[in-house]
């Protein structure tokens, strides 16, 4: 994800939850919006140096994390959390906007990222 607009900048969160299979996130806001993100998405798309790299030539193409699910939110200060994953990854932080974005746009980043893995020849499910 890139720059972040202002709708994503001032949004603040009321809500942070897991739905009961651990798969989908819920994040609601203070302007009434609420977005459930798939456990999915925020996984291959983590914001950390792991799956980004440190430019946009670097970043992962993580396969096989279709029935990943979230193990633990931890918080990170007043402005992020972790999400702890059944994989083991942990490095990302996830801010406020960072949610925001990837709830305003999870149908194009799940499009884009399964063109990519067909691209690569490469599946969401592990083989």
């Amino acid at each position: 994800m890139t720059t972040e607009s202002a709708s994503t900048t001032s949004a603040w969160p009321t809500e942070i939850r897991l739905k009961a299979d651990k798969r989908t996130l819920v994040v609601g806001f203070d302007d009434n919006r609420a977005f459930e993100i798939p456990a999915e998405l925020l996984r291959v798309r983590s914001p950390s140096a792991e799956v980004q790299g440190h430019s946009p030539a670097e970043r992962k193409l993580v396969p096989g994390m279709a029935d990943i699910t979230i193990t633990r939110i931890e918080p990170v200060g007043s402005y992020a959390v972790r999400l702890v994953f059944a994989d083991g990854h942990s490095t990302g932080i996830y801010t406020w906007s960072y949610l925001r974005e990837a709830g305003e746009k999870t149908a194009d980043l799940m499009q884009a990222y399964l063109a990519e893995l067909e691209t690569a020849g490469l599946s969401r499910h592990h083989r």
